[in-house]
């Protein structure tokens, strides 16, 4: 009897907590447009807090520097400081392992189910991480922690509301799309990025609720950073028809350029895994910020400053090339340690040498592109995110921006969808995807213990050409806990059957158990999203 009593009772648990899934999802989708400001406002606040701290950390290594080169002494003890930062954040690392790198392929595997993160945990030691990595120079950018930081202020949110778990993940997108804002004063991409890179498709309930913590996190970034664009550099003159085939020209050599950087970043990793010991791989890069800081400065840091000073047409091609080369190399050794920091504003960096050594060699033998440096300028650091990150519309949007200018559109357009192709055509897979693998792959299996069971819905979109285009609701072998409980076509909702017959442009929703959530992204991914070339 007492042990059919509770059978009962968690059956009748079961049943409560899918019928409080449903009801809540059906009612939420207002509410959660209010919550996403909510969730703006406290990843601004976080996010905020980071990039001031960075500043005046950024300044600080800039003071400490100029004193060692005139007070020689000084120098070892910087790198004994150095050494002992290296060890501070391997111990972090050690706490919390998954502050590692940029964080974006940790929310995205949250996100599909796969990691279940510390909130609290990630959000103090990611903090003090990236502060101590970006403060003592290593090549990484603010944009990576400020996702997951984001993030995981709107995971606190959700825990403390006490939501549930399918509007938790929502949240935690709204997070992640806040905390870009707020880094780079983007609001449109900071949404962008939630929909093309951490879900790959679009939805009602993740633009609003996005936008809404966009928003209102740029204001919050406004209020503290002023109303200006990241970068100042203006950019005079529209590009002439004429000079159309250098964009798509400088689209595929930075295509090529891609594969080479997504190729070192995933070698590199392999390099450091080989080495014994979380401290043994964070002393390299820490060492070698030492060494560049005395010697050659301008390869610390994301390198924001960069960019203001490419744009002035100071530099020659020597010194481009060479900018290019240790920028590159710096950042595969910053990154490939597992050190927090993101891999954005180096990229963009150096996408925008890449475009200033193109404008540099047309020049030696051309004068048709006189005048169009920072055109070239910010068609190098579109379409270097284009191609590494595979997210074109975000990087466009992004870079507009950023310079606080929408007027090049087009070329933009034609450089990323250029620069987009070169690495498709060679299967080179996207750089966060590549991570999320990796990452996934160290995951222990039994870290799937914390999850509790808990019902969640998970969206599914069909597209054209997809396997499961055509095929009937019951003919697709869906995982055993899971049940689609409805079907949008349209402006129409339905409770769809197992004959449905599914077209391109249904939105499904399927109800799952948490532990089979992972397994679910799976199965959308290959019969719904994957469009078949026959």
């Amino acid at each position: 009897m007492l042990k059919e009593s509770k059978e009962g009772e968690r059956k009748m648990r079961s049943e409560n907590t899918v019928t409080n899934t449903i009801n809540r999802y059906r009612s939420f989708r207002y509410a959660l447009i209010l919550e996403g400001v909510a969730v703006g406002a406290i990843s601004g606040v976080v996010v905020v807090a980071f990039r001031y701290l960075l500043g005046y950390a950024e300044i600080l290594l800039n003071s400490v520097l100029n004193y060692g080169r005139t007070h020689t002494w000084f120098v070892p003890v910087w790198f004994v400081v150095l050494a002992v930062a290296a060890i501070i954040v391997a111990m972090l690392l050690k706490w919390d392992s998954l502050i590692s790198g940029s964080g974006i392929p940790q929310v995205e595997g949250e996100i599909m189910g796969e990691i279940d993160e510390c909130w609290w945990r990630v959000l103090l030691a990611k903090l003090a991480g990236g502060l101590i990595g970006l403060g003592c120079g290593l090549s990484l950018g603010r944009e990576g922690p400020s996702i997951q930081l984001g993030a995981m202020a709107a995971k606190g949110f959700s825990r403390v509301t006490k939501r549930v778990k399918t509007e938790e993940k929502l949240l935690m997108t709204c997070g992640a799309s806040a905390g870009l804002s707020a880094a780079f004063n983007a609001p449109i991409a900071g949404v962008l990025f939630s929909l093309e890179e951490i879900h790959k498709h679009f939805s009602p309930e993740i633009l609003l609720s996005s936008m809404a913590a966009s928003i209102t996190s740029d204001f919050v970034s406004r209020n503290v950073f002023g109303l200006k664009p990241v970068f100042t550099f203006n950019i005079t003159h529209m590009m002439p028809l004429g000079t159309y085939g250098h964009v798509l020209i400088l689209g595929v050599i930075i295509g090529l350029m891609g594969v080479v950087y997504n190729t070192c970043l995933s070698k590199s990793q392999d390099l450091y895994q080989k080495l014994p010991g979380q401290t043994m791989r964070l002393l390299i890069p820490f060492m070698l910020a030492g060494v560049f800081g005395f010697l050659y400065p301008s390869v610390l840091g994301g390198g924001h400053s960069l960019v203001e000073v490419l744009s002035s047409g100071e530099m020659v091609m020597g010194s481009l090339c060479l900018l290019f080369v240790l920028k590159f190399v710096f950042s595969m050794v910053s990154f490939g340690s597992g050190a927090p920091g993101g891999i954005f504003l180096p990229l963009l960096v150096m996408g925008a040498v890449i475009g200033g050594i193109y404008f540099n060699a047309v020049g030696m033998v051309s004068g048709s592109l006189d005048g169009l440096l920072g055109n070239f300028i910010i068609l190098g650091m579109a379409g270097y995110f284009s191609a590494i990150v595979r997210a074109p519309i975000t990087g466009i949007i992004l870079i507009s921006e950023m310079t606080g200018s929408f007027s090049h559109l087009l070329t933009l357009s034609m450089v990323s969808l250029a620069a987009y192709l070169v690495p498709d055509i060679m299967r080179c897979a996207p750089v966060y995807d590549q991570l999320l693998h990796r990452l996934l792959a160290k995951q222990n299996p039994d870290k799937k213990a914390v999850l509790t069971g808990e019902k969640v819905l998970v969206e599914g979109m069909i597209f054209h050409g997809s396997a499961a285009e055509g095929m009937k609701v019951s003919e697709i072998a869906w995982p055993k806990t899971c049940l689609v409980v409805s079907l949008m076509r349209g402006e129409a909702e339905f409770v769809p059957r197992g004959d449905t017959k599914l077209l391109a442009g249904d939105k499904i929703v399927v109800l799952c158990d948490e532990t089979a959530e992972g397994q679910l992204h799976r199965t959308l991914q290959e019969f719904c999203e994957t469009v078949k070339m026959q």
